[in-house]
């Protein structure tokens, strides 16, 4: 077996945000969020890694990220572009939002010759989630096994505006029962709410809730299940929603548990999730990572 592989979905434009957040600095070195993911990583022992990114952001990306770290790891570039359709498919007029994180991970598809870990790139995962998901990866697996590590839901929130999460259920043998997508969960006093109709309504989430933030340990025989789903995806959807529909990861993963295709196994970690959703969340992890530093768990040079 292949050794596992590392996938950063570093291609989301970032509108909430404000920015290209995906090469925002988050300390005085000017790291970027991904510098740890990928040094977590590596030190995790993943040593390829493959960024999607849009391909006018890869001089930025290389200038800010990729020079610095190819000393360190194979890394290579996927491209994440609205016009990789199957065949007899074409963007939509004034289509410009990429088509979600499962066709990012399409994207991919050449370079996953192996067990791949997915994950965000504005996400920070930390060290402890990144051991876990690796040691999964690194052992011999039927190929319908997969894993997610979770988070409570209270720690991934943003003070500052909604978020999407992966809402798990899970079963009492540890595997994911149910994986549903909430694309607007916003704080809302001790607890959290989310929406499905523009917030007609709300429905109340425990802050212990489980979810997904994207952290996947994937088998590549998923990859196959990806490709033959999304010609009927874009048949339902592209009526519905042209301009913005997204081919998201969860909702594709949790299909294919209700149909006994794949397994995933929900992992814990004693990692803290933090995360830039909104713009003012950036000080809130710059601090994070300050204290981080101080405390020994990362050195201030993280490639020296």
């Amino acid at each position: 077996m292949n050794k596992p592989i590392l996938l950063i979905m570093a291609a989301g434009m970032g509108s909430r945000f404000g920015g290209l957040k995906q090469i925002e600095p988050i300390d005085d070195q000017g790291h970027v969020i991904i510098d740890y993911s990928m040094f977590d990583a590596k030190r995790a022992g993943f040593e390829k890694i493959v960024c999607i990114i849009k391909p006018e952001i890869e001089a930025d990306f290389e200038e800010r990220v990729g020079k610095r770290v190819r000393k360190h790891v194979d890394l290579q570039y996927a491209y994440q572009t609205p016009d990789k359709l199957p065949e007899g498919y074409s963007v939509p007029e004034g289509r410009v939002k990429p088509w979600g994180t499962a066709h990012a991970i399409l994207c991919a598809k050449d370079l996953l010759d192996a067990p791949f870990a997915v994950l965000n790139a504005d996400d920070f995962y930390g060290a402890d989630a990144f051991r876990k998901i690796y040691a999964y990866l690194a052992e011999e697996r039927d190929p319908s096994d997969n894993a997610m590590v979770a988070y409570q839901l209270g720690n991934t929130l943003s003070d500052y505006g909604s978020v999407a999460r992966g809402i798990c259920e899970v079963g009492e043998d540890g595997k994911l029962k149910t994986l549903t997508e909430r694309l607007k969960i916003i704080k809302s006093g001790d607890a959290a709410a989310f929406t499905e109709d523009d917030g007609a309504t709300w429905e109340p989430l425990a802050f212990e809730t489980p979810v997904s933030m994207n952290l996947f340990g994937l088998q590549p025989v998923v990859l196959d299940e990806f490709e033959k789903r999304f010609p009927a995806w874009l048949e339902e959807n592209l009526p519905k929603n042209p301009l913005k529909c997204e081919y998201l990861l969860p909702r594709i993963l949790d299909d294919l548990m209700q149909e006994g295709k794949i397994t995933i196994e929900m992992l814990t970690t004693t990692s803290r999730w933090h995360g830039v959703t909104n713009r003012p969340d950036l000080p809130i992890l710059q601090e994070a990572i300050r204290k981080m530093q101080q405390s020994g768990l990362y050195p201030e040079d993280l490639w020296k």
